[in-house]
């Protein structure tokens, strides 16, 4: 498991003991005052013999390579904004599994659907759901409706008559 910290604060709690070791303390001493196993102590020990300050720095860890570079990157966000009719799809609606199609038709490079969103929402792209509105619908006429219709059929309580539920007690067991 990873220590809590950041890596300059992990870096400078490695040179600490860095320090206590060029003072002549033994490995188990140092474990015992930063709360690390002797395991940890021995290899900082070792880091700081071999490589000095130096072996003691925080090293980036930068993951996998991309299997697009930049230029292709900036590319796949332009046909994304150009839309999936410009792209050969019969509607227009973007899914994972075509803009997978669409990268490898276009880049010859194969990603799993299921993993496109994050590589979407890094180039800014976020899930969008689609309007459920038919496409012959006429707003004014819509809104005429729940305007005038909507008002007119909408059941409403008679002025001043009392709810259409009563209350009533809880019926007790010696009623029965």
């Amino acid at each position: 498991m990873r220590p809590q910290g950041s890596a300059a604060e992990l870096e400078a709690r490695r040179r600490r003991a860095a320090a206590c070791f060029q003072a002549g303390e033994s490995v188990r001493t140092v474990a015992e005052r930063f709360g690390v196993d002797r395991s940890s102590a021995k290899r900082w020990r070792r880091a700081w013999r071999e490589g000095g300050e130096e072996g003691l720095a925080a090293k980036p860890h930068p993951g996998g390579k991309r299997k697009l570079t930049d230029p292709q990157r900036d590319e796949l966000v332009d046909l994304i904004v150009a839309g999936p009719r410009e792209a050969g799809f019969p509607t227009d609606l973007w899914t994972c599994a075509r803009v997978a199609e669409l990268i490898e038709n276009r880049f010859g490079v194969e990603y799993n659907a299921g993993h496109l969103a994050r590589m979407l929402r890094q180039l800014g792209f976020t899930p969008q759901k689609p309007r459920t509105v038919a496409r012959e619908q006429d707003p004014d006429a819509v809104e005429h409706w729940r305007r005038v219709e909507w008002v007119r059929i909408k059941k409403k309580p008679a002025d001043g008559a009392p709810a259409s539920s009563s209350s009533t007690k809880r019926a007790s067991c010696s009623s029965r």
